[in-house]
């Protein structure tokens, strides 16, 4: 059974939500990343979202994009962020990986070899925000293949795309909570509590939330509908507000543990 459906199956038993943080890879370099990860784990994170650093994303905000500006000047590539998988498996960690990218990168690897690296390297769950259901029929036969979910966004938008969507979907459906790119955000969508209902009715698979989520209250605000909360930006702010400590080797630990902190207090 892949790893995100045994989280998801333990927690559902335990009665509780996922947070599953997202960071982006190399930021400030891989092996700060790394230390990030397990102190992530440590802290009460479920399942991480491995961000590939990317210099066009659509759907990052200014804080994500900060983020992979300063990872693509260490030159980070997706070969990189998948290697990094295998060292955090053998750092002990225990969590599902899930790989952030966009379909490009994807592309230029090629699509065969690039799921037997990411098949062998421990990640569980892949998400390509750039690649739309109509187009992902190769794809999406990679990963059943070879056991990597496929997890699927759908934005209030979607409206009657919803069904299509979920239906294909694997691992959990990843639920927008707001228009336009990621960022930290005090209130979402209008209809956001309707928008979660259809596509819970539309889907037997896990529903998580994500974009905008920053803080313990908006946490518990989706706590009771949501079977995940994604947060990225808040995440990676405390990173970039972090970067001075965990540069230097004194001040390191300090630096991990205030993430950790913040993490921790996400979980309540």
């Amino acid at each position: 059974m892949n790893l995100i459906d045994q989280a998801f199956a333990r927690l559902k038993a335990e009665g509780r939500t996922a947070l599953i943080p997202f960071l982006t890879v190399g930021d400030p370099d891989l092996s700060t990343t790394l230390a990030i990860i397990k102190q992530l784990e440590q802290s009460g994170a479920d399942m991480i979202e491995l961000g590939v650093p990317y210099s066009d994303p659509l759907a990052d905000g200014p804080v994500i994009q900060r983020a992979s500006e300063r990872a693509l000047r260490s030159q980070i590539t997706l070969l990189d962020c998948i290697e990094l998988a295998a060292q955090v498996r053998e750092a002990g960690v225990k969590m599902p990986l899930i790989l952030f990218t966009y379909y490009n990168p994807v592309l230029q690897f090629g699509l065969k070899p690039f799921f037997e690296l990411v098949k062998s390297k421990g990640i569980s769950g892949l998400i390509i925000p750039d690649l739309p259901i109509e187009e992902d029929e190769e794809v999406r036969a990679l990963s059943e293949a070879y056991d990597i979910h496929l997890i699927p966004l759908v934005a209030p938008t979607s409206n009657d795309r919803v069904a299509r969507i979920t239906s294909k979907a694997r691992g959990f459906i990843y639920c927008v909570s707001s228009l336009g790119v990621t960022g930290v955000r005090s209130d979402f969508h209008t209809g956001i509590d309707q928008f979660l209902a259809t596509v819970k009715a539309s889907t037997d698979l896990p529903i998580g939330i994500g974009f905008g989520i920053s803080s313990r209250e908006q946490v518990e605000r989706f706590e009771g509908q949501c079977d995940a909360v994604i947060v990225g930006s808040a995440i990676v702010r405390k990173i970039e507000e972090a970067i001075p400590l965990l540069e230097n080797e004194e001040t390191r630990a300090q630096g991990l543990a205030a993430i950790g902190e913040f993490v921790a207090s996400l979980k309540g």
